[in-house]
């Protein structure tokens, strides 16, 4: 690990809105959903989804995901990605829904009622738990393998 993966991680957390959500379905069975998301000073996660879609189900019945935040504007062979193993659960506090209705869009335009009871739609937060980025070895210029550098929690939070 080193400053560089520490800074492009930072910045593709900041930069990039779309997240690859893996979960896991009560039969055992792989489960992948882009998800519109943002993040918190600490890193957490949080998106707003359907609370019947199937990843929403999978996060009521099993709270451990998989997250990957992606640069793929990049040209092909230099994509980098965020690599995120956090525990996630269903939002059913007001006062947490409010607060993430706020990091999305501000003060103003946070009725956390639109999330909560009847509503189709419902608020969830991923907490971090490990981090890693993507990185390559080379020899002489020439791509041998793929590899993932952990990249500490506390020096992202901090920087």
């Amino acid at each position: 690990m080193n400053d560089r993966h520490n800074k492009r991680a930072k910045e593709i957390l900041e930069t990039i809105k779309y997240a690859t959500l893996a979960t896991v379905t009560p039969e055992g069975k792989p489960w992948n959903s882009p998800v519109a998301s943002i993040l918190d000073k600490d890193l957490n996660i949080y998106w707003f989804s359907d609370k019947e879609g199937q990843h929403s189900k999978n996060v009521r019945a099993n709270g451990e995901v998989f997250i990957v935040i992606y640069d793929s504007t990049v040209p092909e062979g230099q994509g980098e990605g965020v690599y995120i193993q956090a525990r996630a659960h269903e939002l059913n506090d007001a006062e947490e829904i409010r607060a993430a209705q706020r990091i999305k869009k501000g003060t103003g335009n946070d009725d956390p009622a639109e999330f909560m009871d009847n509503a189709v739609r419902r608020a969830y937060k991923a907490i971090p738990q490990r981090v890693w980025m993507n990185d390559d070895i080379t020899e002489d210029g020439v791509f041998i393998k793929d590899i993932r550098v952990e990249v500490p929690l506390e020096t992202l939070r901090a920087g």
